[in-house]
């Protein structure tokens, strides 16, 4: 446990700084009282902005900050200065800029401003969050309820958490109190490094019970770096949907823990299906990084290179394979591009096997139960309550896959349920539920 942080204070403070926005909100006499001059009420006239030579009233909202290099470039949270007309930033000495945005990305919260900086400016310099480890010290200074130059110390409390923000949801937790006006400044190590950017905290009342978390240094210090050279972000693209994967889908796969992102689709003439991969295909490995889970997946594939040609590990039907995928860049309409075209194909009688009995997707079938013409498989329509499917497979769900196999009628998968049940292995099956596919290992 160290003595103090004194030093460390000394140090790191004068790179970090308080934000200030502004934000003119504009307005119609319409809907803003004037009352008359000379009135009791004439006061309030100011406060709602409605005179003369005023066009709408300013919100102020304050944040924090921390300058990375000589240039005066500034690292904050998108959030901080979101929306803002005019952003200012103020040392601790009392110094104020007027600072210029040069890139902001919503999907990872992060922002870099850009000011005038004096020579000999201090800056602070990004570390490497990875190595950070749990139980570690960890100091933050920033500007909590408008106080400036607070310091708070604490350790970490746990890695790689999700609290659902977005795909690239990586946050280091801390127990460090972090609070309204804290968004946007430094989580230090204790060799001063920056490892983590704070931005969010949870709690019941608003103010800091321990749980807060920072944006992982690793990824400011890449989104930053893209700011700053392009003024937006260029993200890898693949052109997959993908799903965690369970205990038990990871014994369907071979695999003894739960590993990797398990394909859903694969978009139409994107780099993945230029590749190769397909529905179903369990991604392992992307480059050098070994993928974890869906959300180290996202990072990996938009921190890899544009037009480059990056080696995918995947398995597929127990089966470990390579290929090797040029990554393009992510355009805003990307998600307009995914869907997957099926075929259409009708079947036969209704079929029961362990616990499951479905139908045919006949042209009655599609038409009372709105089932596009272009979904294959076959429609539950009784699931045993004893059955191992019970809790997982709902009535009106479409089976589209069985063991990693298409089957389009009740005979095909009858034939293929009974295959991989007398193999005493998971049966995985692809689920089509209302346009949203699922994986199920059924267990026995």
């Amino acid at each position: 446990m160290p003595d103090n942080f004194v030093e460390l204070t000394k140090r790191l403070s004068p790179a970090v700084v308080n934000i200030s926005t502004a934000q003119t909100v504009e307005f119609s006499e319409e809907t803003v009282p004037t009352f008359p001059e000379g009135s009791p009420l004439e006061r309030f006239n100011d406060f709602f902005g409605n005179r003369p030579g005023r066009d709408g009233r300013v919100s102020k909202s304050l944040g924090s900050g921390f300058v990375i290099d000589t240039d005066g470039h500034i690292v904050t949270n998108n959030h901080v200065i979101d929306g803002a007309d005019v952003i200012e930033v103020t040392f601790p000495n009392g110094d104020t800029f007027e600072a210029e945005l040069i890139g902001r990305d919503p999907a990872t919260d992060i922002a870099v401003l850009r000011i005038e900086a004096p020579d000999g400016q201090p800056f602070v310099s990004f570390g490497d969050s990875d190595a950070a480890e749990v139980g570690e010290w960890v100091i933050a200074i920033g500007n909590p309820l408008g106080y400036s130059g607070t310091v708070t110390a604490g350790i970490i409390s746990a890695r790689n958490r999700d609290i659902s923000a977005g795909n690239y949801d990586d946050f280091i937790q801390t127990d460090v109190a972090i609070n309204q006006g804290n968004s946007g400044g430094p989580l230090f190590n204790m060799d001063g490094e920056v490892i983590g950017v704070n931005t969010a905290i949870i709690s019941p009342t608003g103010y800091s019970i321990g749980l807060s978390f920072s944006v992982p240094s690793d990824l400011a210090a890449s989104v930053s770096t893209q700011l700053i050279e392009f003024g937006e972000t260029r993200r890898g693209y693949l052109g997959v949907r993908t799903q965690k994967v369970s205990a038990d889908l990871a014994r369907a796969y071979g695999l003894r823990s739960a590993q990797g992102a398990i394909i859903r689709t694969v978009v139409d003439d994107s780099p993945a299906a230029k590749a190769g991969l397909q529905k179903g295909d369990l991604i392992v490995r992307i480059g050098d990084r070994d993928i974890d889970d869906t959300r180290v997946m996202f990072r990996a594939v938009a921190e890899a290179p544009i037009n480059s040609d990056v080696e995918v590990e995947y398995i597929r039907k127990r089966k470990r394979q390579t290929t090797t995928v040029r990554v393009e860049r992510l355009e805003e309409d990307v998600s307009s591009e995914e869907k997957i075209r099926l075929e259409v194909e009708a079947g036969n009688a209704e079929r029961t096997i362990g616990g499951l009995s479905v139908e045919a997707l006949s042209e009655d079938v599609r038409r009372a139960n709105r089932i596009a013409p272009d979904v294959t498989g076959v429609r539950v329509v009784e699931v045993g309550k004893r059955s191992r499917a019970s809790g997982k497979i709902l009535k009106g769900d479409i089976i589209e896959e069985v063991a990693f196999e298409a089957v389009k009628t009740p005979a095909e998968f009858e034939e293929a349920m009974q295959t991989a049940l007398e193999d005493n292995e998971p049966v995985t099956l692809l689920i089509n539920r209302g346009g949203n596919y699922i994986f199920y290992a059924l267990t026995g």
